[in-house]
């Protein structure tokens, strides 16, 4: 009993080890640093294909909460920051105000358009969205994804989730979690 037990325990240690040395590997290969690599999950998730960095951004047309029709295709040529979001989200609340200063302060002299898309089809309902449009004086563009698509498709599972993308429509960064103004400026000035 005392081998098995013991060829199960070196067993288990191998596999670790094969696990780590892939990933390291993997890691060294896409050029990704640690924080990056945990954001986007290309090494250890395929479904992410398409939507990892230095991937064209999937396209998608959503009303606004304005009734406005948002293309992405029609911001090639400028940066995008596209957020996914949600009402009841603390750390959506929590980054919201970095997100509108960010706007109201920079995004007009960087070239930025912030494209906040709410999912709708997990939240609490149009007049909730609206209510928080208003409660924290947004003014930048509010996408509403009804039907789950657009989210799905960016796999925008935890929220808040941030896609980078440049001028060419190319994400350059997911970062799941919220943003403050540091770090939006950080990503901004490494997008061309």
């Amino acid at each position: 009993m005392k081998k098995i037990i013991g060829l199960f325990v070196i067993a288990c240690l191998v596999g670790i080890a094969t696990f780590s040395f892939v990933k390291d590997n993997v890691d060294e290969a896409t050029g990704l640093s640690d924080a990056e690599q945990m954001g986007t999950d290309l090494a250890l998730n395929p479904a992410n294909k398409g939507t990892g960095k230095g991937d064209p951004a999937p396209g998608f047309t959503l009303k606004t909460l304005d009734g406005k029709e948002v293309t992405l295709a029609d911001y090639k040529g400028k940066k995008v920051i596209l957020n996914f979001w949600a009402t009841w989200c603390p750390p959506c609340k929590a980054e919201m105000p970095h997100l509108q200063n960010y706007y109201e302060d920079m995004a007009e002299q960087e070239n930025v358009e912030i494209l906040a898309v709410n999912l709708t089809s997990s939240d609490s309902g149009i007049d909730k969205v609206e209510a928080f449009q208003k409660d924290y004086a947004l003014s930048f563009p509010i996408p509403l994804d009804e039907e789950g698509n657009v989210g799905k498709t960016y796999q925008a599972i935890t929220i808040p989730t941030t896609y980078m993308i440049d001028t060419t429509g190319t994400i350059q960064n997911k970062i799941v979690g919220p943003l403050d103004e540091q770090m939006i400026t950080e990503y901004v000035s490494n997008l061309n």
